[in-house]
């Protein structure tokens, strides 16, 4: 699967134990997010974006605001002057679900670095 069929895909409730992926799935989708971390405890997906200035990261974490409504799963978000950071994880399932690397991947079609006053 691509990053953008994998950012086609829809959020779906996801609550319970049977919705966390194992750490073997978590790696197969990892591999389509470039510099996508996930934790040593494979319960938060997380990677930081960097811009010019504080402007890029606001206009950034208000078109993410928008994707995480339209898909009703949230990341928690740290930011900076020229930095963000999102974490993505469902606390519902205690770890990683789809959700989390759906809306990831959604996020890294967002981000273009020249878009955001990097060369």
């Amino acid at each position: 699967m691509t990053l953008a069929h994998l950012a086609s895909q829809r959020c779906k409730p996801r609550h319970g134990n049977e919705h966390r992926l194992n750490p073997a799935s978590i790696q197969k989708w990892l591999t389509q997010l470039p510099d996508w971390k996930v934790d040593t405890s494979a319960t938060v997906l997380s990677k930081n974006f960097c811009f010019e200035d504080f402007h890029h990261t606001l206009g950034f974490i208000n078109a993410v605001g928008f994707i995480a409504n339209q898909a009703d799963h949230h990341p928690d978000i740290e930011a900076g002057y020229g930095h963000c950071l999102l974490r993505w994880s469902t606390h519902d399932c205690q770890g990683l679900s789809m959700n989390d690397f759906i809306c990831a991947a959604r996020v890294e079609n967002l981000y273009t670095p020249t878009l955001h006053g990097l060369s």
